[in-house]
């Protein structure tokens, strides 16, 4: 077998034995749940972010309006023609104001949660240690007492 044939037929083992290991750590990594637990979040944010915008766009928006006066959801600013373009173009000022109250409520409870989740954690790294095994003498010293104790009450 020729030098050559050899070197590749050792990359190509090699190759193969740095693919498994990345399979396996990609498994290890899927089995322990980081994976699962990493969707779930991405499928419960998903869903969290559709109903803020709702709720901005549907709800806060309109009320605001009525406060102020103003119905600015739909306020826009219409560009002049350029370059003989066909349609010309708009500023859409009142989506960029949903989107701006959606992303502070967003942050303001993603904030709240994060919050929560440190005085948890604050909580749980504060509860009351137990205490402390006795030291052997110490063990010795009590089954002394303890004898000593019954040998008076006998």
């Amino acid at each position: 077998m020729s030098k050559k044939k050899k070197n590749n037929e050792a990359m190509t083992e090699k190759c193969a034995k740095k693919a498994k290991s990345i399979f396996n750590e990609f498994k290890t990594f899927a089995i322990k749940g980081n994976m699962m637990d990493m969707a779930v979040g991405m499928i419960v944010g998903g869903a969290f972010t559709l109903l803020i915008n709702s709720m901005v766009s549907n709800i806060a928006t309109p009320l605001i309006g009525i406060l102020i006066g103003v119905d600015f959801s739909e306020w826009e600013i219409q560009l002049p023609h350029l370059y003989g373009n066909a349609e010309p173009g708009t500023l859409a000022i009142g989506t960029f104001l949903n989107n701006l109250i959606s992303f502070f409520v967003v942050a303001v409870v993603v904030f709240l949660f994060v919050k929560l989740l440190n005085k948890l954690k604050r909580k749980a790294e504060e509860a009351p240690k137990p205490p402390p095994k006795p030291s052997p003498e110490e063990v010795l010293l009590a089954e002394i007492r303890d004898i000593l104790k019954e040998q008076k009450d006998n």
